[in-house]
């Protein structure tokens, strides 16, 4: 299936000019509309419901009368629902095709889960009914714990937190009530290797902390010798992603928590790959402390467009009783929760996260994840998704760089672009060319610490028929880039119904509202 429905124009006068074969005389391709904006379109003098006059006199409404157009188009039912289905043609989307971001998985989201998530049990509770009338949920909860702390080894997990962030702040405001509590608040550095998520020194600065780069060795880990050159009694904790960014597990990540602890400070993992190792390998095992579990990521739910995230954070002993509150609790008269840092129970949390737990709906959908895979299921998974990424990296890796070629990949397989060389192609312009292929690009230029790079994520849903499809199309549009077919690439994509953006105008002169054209105000009765 041809993705051509991909972009949208900083010129609209390119939306058509495929390099073979004609314009069409609308704008359209195929069945496919080219569609306005919703303010552009026509019928700002109409309403797509009667409503009768109103009862009351105007006069009521003292200074609240409007004096101007509502500024929002007319819109019949059917016109409002075609503008949107056509919106949604334009989209890429798991249920599509491949999706091969890196880092930042997009995985199968089960209708069964969603269907779960719906239940009114669960979706038309609300946070401050008295926890007699929710025990169903609190259960839920202390369950979906339970796998989570078994899953990672760890003795304690907060629920709270409500994305993958606001779990490294979570985790890393307990290492700072830690060390508060043992005397030892002047430790105010963190350590991160150069190819950390760009979350962690930001959460870090953010809490306070000042941020120091780890080096990292030529085959993509941490560099240990630099690693102990800087830890010192000055270090609160240190950050490291594993696997981490460059697609790579940290064979050395016990040695890096001895040295850690060694040196009194907290081993912050960021899980945000977690799904590469979920039933292989426990994090607390490890020698990890604290670290955030992305259910929107690992556990089905595919993250991204806005939407609600959850971020669990896994404690270990040594961090456990300054968790965050509200903290779930239950005896034989049932679940519920300690609310208020201080009190019984909670008598030393730094806190609480939000002012409520925490998303239900994300909880369901992954304990249903979890309960539909069971523990095994859980494993072939992280090991499907390191199979498909091993086996993209070689089948490629002829054609294109891998940047840390020796040895296998975790679930995502990284290639630089040196293969590019003397092309005249770059990866903003190879990625772009994958649409007229019918692919979503990878994701491009990230990590930083690779040049050019390309990080291909398959995840663990997809089959050996498809992963060869996707891999033939870029052995094919590598091929034409080393050919010289130049021009197969430039302007890409030539076949989406609009074109490429003009990135570097978007990024300095960004549009991020549309303006109506000024109406005259309405005339007095």
């Amino acid at each position: 299936m041809s993705m051509n429905n991909v972009g949208r124009p900083t010129r609209p006068e390119a939306a058509n000019d495929a390099p073979a074969g004609h314009e069409t005389l609308t704008g359209g391709r195929g069945l496919l509309q080219d569609e306005a904006l919703i303010f552009e379109l026509d019928g700002w003098n109409k309403t797509g419901v009667d409503l009768p006059e109103a009862a009351a006199p105007s006069d009521d409404l003292a200074g609240l009368l409007r004096s101007e157009p509502i500024g929002l188009p007319g819109l019949s039912e059917p016109e409002t629902v075609r503008h949107y289905v056509r919106l949604s043609q334009k989209n890429h989307a798991i249920d599509l095709a491949l999706y091969p971001l890196g880092s930042c998985t997009m995985k199968h989201n089960p209708r069964l889960n969603e269907k779960m998530a719906r239940l009114p049990g669960f979706s038309d509770i609300h946070p401050l009914q008295p926890t007699s009338t929710v025990q169903g949920a609190l259960q839920l909860m202390d369950r979906l714990a339970h796998w989570l702390k078994t899953l990672t080894g760890m003795p304690a997990v907060a629920l709270s937190p409500k994305a993958g962030a606001h779990g490294e702040l979570c985790g890393l405001l307990a290492i700072r009530a830690a060390h508060e509590a043992a005397g030892n608040g002047h430790r105010k550095t963190v350590l991160a290797p150069t190819s950390a998520h760009g979350t962690n020194p930001a959460t870090a600065a953010f809490v306070g902390y000042t941020v120091v780069e780890i080096a990292q060795t030529e085959d993509g880990r941490v560099d240990l010798a630099d690693l102990e050159s800087k830890l010192g009694d000055h270090v609160a904790a240190i950050m490291v992603t594993n696997p981490n960014t460059c697609g790579l597990f940290e064979r050395d990540v016990v040695e890096i928590a001895r040295l850690t602890h060694a040196a009194g400070a907290y081993f912050y993992c960021d899980g945000a790959n977690f799904n590469a190792i979920v039933g292989r390998v426990r994090p607390g095992d490890l020698g990890v402390d604290a670290m955030h579990i992305n259910l929107h990521k690992t556990f089905s739910t595919p993250h991204g467009g806005g939407g609600p995230g959850a971020g669990p954070v896994v404690l270990s002993e040594a961090l456990a009783p300054f968790a965050p509150t509200p903290w779930l609790v239950h005896d034989g008269d049932g679940f519920d929760l300690v609310e208020h840092a201080g009190e019984e129970g909670a008598k030393t949390a730094f806190g609480r996260m939000s002012a409520f737990h925490g998303q239900m709906g994300m909880y369901v959908r992954a304990y249903a994840y979890m309960l539909s895979h069971g523990a095994d299921g859980l494993k072939q998974a992280a090991e499907d998704a390191v199979l498909n990424a091993n086996y993209i990296k070689a089948r490629l890796k002829d054609v294109m760089s891998p940047a840390f070629p020796d040895g296998p990949c975790m679930h995502e397989a990284l290639f630089d672009d040196s293969w590019l060389e003397g092309t005249g192609v770059t990866t903003l312009d190879f990625a772009k060319a994958m649409i007229d292929e019918g692919f979503h690009p990878m994701t491009m230029y990230f990590p930083l610490v690779v040049h050019g790079a390309m990080l291909i994520e398959p995840t663990e849903t997809e089959s050996r028929q498809e992963l060869d499809r996707f891999i033939g199309a870029l052995r094919a549009l590598a091929g034409a880039a080393k050919a010289g077919d130049a021009e197969r690439f430039k302007g890409a994509p030539f076949h989406a119904p609009l074109r490429r953006l003009d990135e570097t105008q978007a990024a300095r002169k960004p549009r991020l509202r549309w303006k109506p054209v000024a109406a005259a105000p309405l005339a007095a009765e």
